[in-house]
């Protein structure tokens, strides 16, 4: 394979205008010796026009029919005046030391041309150029350079040969040349006895391009100089082989595999074309250089190719090249596949694309469907219209120009995400939505005595501020806490008194609360920024006068953010909630109407002027027989569903109800009264499975009959569990 190589690699574009003149000189050249084998087709160099299938077909198919042609045109090639290729045996006695060129990617191949980038060398250019003008012609030896790889593991396998190479760099400094062999053992021994053809100024000083023309493989023998390198070199020749049937086959088998791979891979061909327009002409009835030829096509690593460059044996090395063909063949058609798969893919995805605009442009010239943007603009403008009348001013103002700036922003704009979130929020809003009250003292004092035992005083407490609310028309300018021990049932009377009031019901707890955004929500500039605690609440209940439940309001938090319990103070005060500001939504909220109700175990750590704004209503505790009637009606019903024991399996005495409670459960709640009846029932739950208890399934109707005959003990239950969660 013939490639622009430079250092390290890289390409070599400006040597193309040399490689055209080349051309074009060689191909008059050739066909005034008559050339007639593997060579360029005159008519193919004249117009450049044919197709590259075409062309490797007839110069492959006249190999079969004009052997014994192209065998009397290789030997009149050979003695050429101005051949391509040297003579083997004319310059051997010659050129026995040259300078050194060296190779970064592949080596060079006998019969194949190579560009070589020469960068710091300032004087084996000089010599090159010498050399050129004195005698007409220059040669060098072109040696491949050893991966670090290669080198790694030669240094490794060379600790015991460290006396032997002394004694080697005496012996040859004792015949009178001087072996400085460090400075080429990062190269292999084994190179290219090449004839540069063309020098190139490079671009930066002492920097050059060559245009190297492999003649035969040449051994390193000792390094005359470093600086430039010089070798002394010995020419290689092939070993002499039979030319039986095994070779002829081999031979007809290298032809075949390239022209597979010639029509197979465009890249190939082109690379192929390049090589017989340099070179002139390849003889079939040669393996050797038929060899060197299709291996300079291959793309095997660097290793197997210098192996096959060292190999004098041509059978042995013909059957390597073969096989790196082969896997260049199974290459090509797994490219293939895997361009079909890909093209297969790409095809169908625009395939899918086209159909899905069509049918977009399609429905939205017969009205069914408007685009993405049209379709967002309208969902919001249809959730806006019922609640913009009841919306204030500044709120219609706000959401009109937000519309009106979505509608010009293109939906791949990053502010087009943020103004539709924005929207979202401001139209799901309850503008003017509210729940219908009942402010009725019978059914308060029903409700209270359902989900609660005892706590007189307190359901007193809370029947008045019913009974005033009633009179006013609204529960308006209360903010009501609920003080007392863990477990006395705060936070289920905050649930009794929204399911008294018919009011939806919301709870968040601020304990351990740090952070202000929490409450007034985060700036629209930051990165995933959300409202504040009350517009999600107003958001979830659908209604503008939800009680919301503030729990553990004495274990608000203080941090580098802000104080929470500062921002509670605009949210509780009725004088100031009615036009409560958030940070997100920047629009002023009515929060007169929300009844708020907090609950602490303790008044001490509550700041004061927060503390001012509440009516606080204490729950001391319950007494030993108040946790009797409430074990009873409430705990033990539940605590038996929970643990699947039948109703009359088990009987609880007073006497042992009692005795749990005065000895075990001294607290002021019924939390721990909870957990103790619930191990009992587990225990005996295991009892009866130990016994022989089944699973006993029940009719729907029976089922939901059970169902019904618990559901005022699990509502009472859940205040317990809400205490439990709290503590």
């Amino acid at each position: 394979m013939l490639a622009l190589q430079g250092p390290r690699g890289r390409t070599v574009s400006h040597v193309l205008p040399v490689l055209a003149r080349l051309r074009a000189w060689q191909g008059s050249d050739c066909h005034q010796n008559g050339y007639r084998s593997f060579a360029a087709d005159g008519k193919g160099d004249k117009d450049g026009k044919g197709k590259p299938p075409s062309y490797i077909q007839r110069v492959l198919g006249s190999w079969a029919d004009k052997n014994n042609e192209s065998s009397i045109a290789a030997v009149k090639a050979d003695g050429a005046e101005e051949s391509s290729l040297v003579p083997p045996g004319q310059l051997d006695h010659k050129h026995r030391k040259v300078f050194v060129v060296e190779l970064s990617r592949k080596p060079l191949f006998p019969g194949t041309y190579t560009p070589v980038m020469v960068l710091k060398n300032e004087k084996l250019i000089k010599e090159v150029l010498d050399a050129k003008k004195q005698g007409g012609q220059a040669y060098v030896a072109a040696f491949l350079a050893k991966t670090e790889k290669v080198l790694a593991e030669e240094q490794a396998a060379a600790g015991q040969g460290e006396q032997a190479k002394d004694s080697n760099s005496s012996t040859s400094s004792s015949n009178g040349d001087v072996d400085i062999s460090k400075g080429a053992d990062h190269l292999y021994e084994v190179g290219t006895f090449a004839q540069v053809h063309t020098v190139l100024a490079g671009d930066t000083e002492g920097s050059a391009q060559l245009l190297l023309l492999g003649h035969r493989r040449l051994k390193r023998e000792a390094v005359l100089s470093t600086d430039p390198l010089r070798v002394a070199v010995s020419h290689l020749r092939d070993e002499a082989y039979v030319n039986d049937d095994i070779t002829k086959a081999t031979s007809m088998e290298l032809v075949n595999t390239m022209k597979d791979l010639l029509t197979m891979n465009q890249l190939y061909s082109e690379q192929f074309r390049t090589l017989m327009s340099l070179t002139g002409s390849i003889d079939l009835n040669d393996l050797s250089r038929l060899v060197d030829a299709a291996a300079s096509l291959t793309s095997g690593d660097d290793v197997t190719l210098q192996g096959i460059l060292e190999c004098l044996q041509v059978p042995t090395r013909a059957q390597r090249v073969l096989e790196l063909l082969k896997k260049e063949v199974e290459l090509c058609k797994l490219q293939a596949d895997i361009r079909e798969q890909v093209e297969s893919k790409i095809m169908k995805e625009q395939r899918r694309m086209i159909l899905m605009e069509q049918l977009k442009s399609i429905k939205r010239e017969l009205g069914l469907e408007k685009d993405d943007k049209a379709t967002l603009i309208g969902k919001f403008n249809e959730k806006w219209e019922p609640k913009k009348a009841a919306a204030p001013e500044e709120v219609q103002r706000v959401v009109q120009d937000e519309l009106d700036k979505l509608s010009g922003l293109e939906p791949v704009s990053p502010e087009f995400n943020v103004t539709r979130t924005y929207l979202e929020w401001l139209t799901s809003l309850p503008w003017g939505l509210y729940s219908q009250e009942i402010f009725d003292i019978q059914h308060a004092q029903q409700v209270l005595d359902e989900d609660h035992y005892g706590l007189q005083d307190v359901k007193a407490r809370i029947l008045e501020f019913i009974a005033v609310s009633r009179l006013r028309g609204t529960a308006q300018g209360k903010i009501l806490c609920l003080v007392g021990p863990p477990g006395v049932g705060k936070t289920s009377i905050g649930r009794s008194i929204a399911r008294t009031l018919e009011r939806k019901y919301y709870r968040f707890s601020v304990g351990g609360l740090y952070d202000v955004a929490e409450i007034k929500g985060h700036r629209r500039t930051y990165v995933g920024a959300m409202p504040g605690k009350m517009v999600q609440c107003l958001k979830a209940t659908c209604s503008s006068n939800p009680l919301v439940l503030i729990d553990e309001i004495d274990k608000l938090g203080r941090g580098h953010t802000g104080d929470p319990a500062s921002a509670l103070l605009e949210l509780l005060d009725p004088e100031q909630n009615t036009g409560f500001l958030d940070h997100y939504l920047d629009v002023p909220i009515d929060l007169s109407k929300v009844l708020f109700v907090c609950t602490a175990n303790v008044l001490d750590t509550i700041p004061p002027p927060l503390l001012d704004r509440m009516e606080v209503i204490r729950l001391s505790g319950y007494t030993a027989d108040e946790k009797v009637a409430i074990a009873r009606r409430y705990l033990e019903p539940q605590a038996r569903s929970d643990s699947g024991v039948p109703e009359s399996a088990v009987q609880l005495t007073d006497k042992a109800m009692g005795t749990l409670i005065e000895e075990y459960c001294r607290e002021a709640g019924v939390r721990n009264l909870k957990k103790h009846l619930e191990k009992i029932y587990r225990k005996s739950a295991l009892k009866l499975v130990q016994q022989g208890a089944k699973l006993v399934m029940l009719e729907p109707a029976a089922a939901a009959a059970a169902d019904g005959q618990q559901t005022a003990a699990a509502e009472a239950a859940e205040a317990s569990q809400d205490q439990q969660q709290q503590q």
